[in-house]
């Protein structure tokens, strides 16, 4: 047997501080899109069939989300080990696989499903910029998708599904929100924030204080998410929207990015990003460990082997 002369294909480059992606994303303002962000995934039914069949999102929704913005923001702000973070990211969904109730089939690691939901990603990076830090240029749009093939060449997936230009994805995202997401049980879950449990980073506050406070944090979550939403999804979940809701969801926008002006610039970064900050900005060595999730967001004891979880050693 002869060995090719063919040389491998270079490692895809990992995002740097010179990006706009570095200075959009990973900030805790992204949290306020986190709401369309899940439902909008969701929407998809090849992932809203594997979050209804393998997920137990629902049973601890809070330490979910909040451990997942670990390794997902890793994949942008790890440097030279982003490419190991994004195979650890993609290899979590091997097992997540079956057929729906329609009897279609899925796989999480299908590459149209796995790339949607990093589309979500991309678009969520947008709305957050969009919405509550002060806007985007055109350019800067440009720039930000052609970040986003960069970004998503490190998870070793195929790229078919991923748009050439800023102008195929609009098509793709239209065509997405249009004719493909479906109105679907993982979709309505996501977005019923009535049960909604005690944030476990707020564990001094008494629980029937809570319950009150649930009311008007569950109703403004998804009032925020419907002003995100394209018309076409607006339509398919069945919400109304208002010139009135558009104004304030505008002055909503700008009073949350007039707020976080008050935070210096450091405390803005989700505690990921930060150290991907500071390590490129001498604040830490440059091979200083990754930041993990604190303990309170692992998985419970029983599951943290599950091959689906990410569960790091922390204590």
């Amino acid at each position: 047997m002869t060995r090719s002369n063919v040389p491998a294909a270079p490692a895809p480059a990992p995002l740097g501080p010179d990006s706009l992606t570095w200075r959009y994303f990973g900030d805790w303002r992204g949290m306020l899109q986190g709401l369309w962000a899940g439902s909008m995934q969701n929407m998809h039914p090849g992932l809203g069939a594997g979050v209804e069949q393998h997920s137990r999102f629902f049973e601890e929704r809070w330490e979910r989300l909040l451990r997942s913005l670990y390794p997902i923001g890793g994949v942008v702000f790890d440097g030279e080990r982003a490419h190991h973070t994004a195979e650890e990211v993609r290899d979590y969904h091997r097992t997540i696989k079956g057929v729906d109730a329609r009897g279609r089939r899925y796989h999480a690691l299908d590459p149209d499903t796995f790339y949607w939901a990093h589309a979500t990603f991309f678009m969520g990076t947008i709305l957050t910029a969009e919405n509550f830090m002060g806007g985007l240029t055109e350019a800067q749009k440009r720039q930000l998708f052609t970040e986003h093939v960069q970004w998503y060449r490190l998870y070793g997936m195929s790229m078919r599904p991923v748009p050439a230009t800023w102008e195929d994805f609009q098509v793709y995202w239209d065509h997405m929100c249009r004719d493909v997401l479906e109105d679907n049980k993982a979709t309505r879950d996501v977005l019923d924030l009535t049960g909604l449990e005690r944030p476990p980073f707020l564990p001094w506050l008494p629980e029937p204080v809570w319950r009150l406070a649930r009311i008007p944090v569950a109703k403004g979550f998804v009032w925020l998410t419907v002003g995100m939403y394209d018309p076409p999804v607006r339509d398919l979940l069945g919400y109304r929207w208002s010139p009135l809701d558009a104004w304030l969801h505008r002055r909503t926008g700008q009073l949350v990015n007039a707020a976080f002006h008050l935070v210096p610039p450091r405390r803005r970064k989700h505690p990921r990003a930060r150290g991907g900050l500071d390590r490129v900005g001498g604040r830490s060595p440059a091979d200083a460990p990754l930041v993990h999730t604190p303990a309170r967001n692992l998985p419970p004891v029983g599951r943290r082997d599950d091959p689906i979880h990410y569960a790091p050693p922390v204590s």
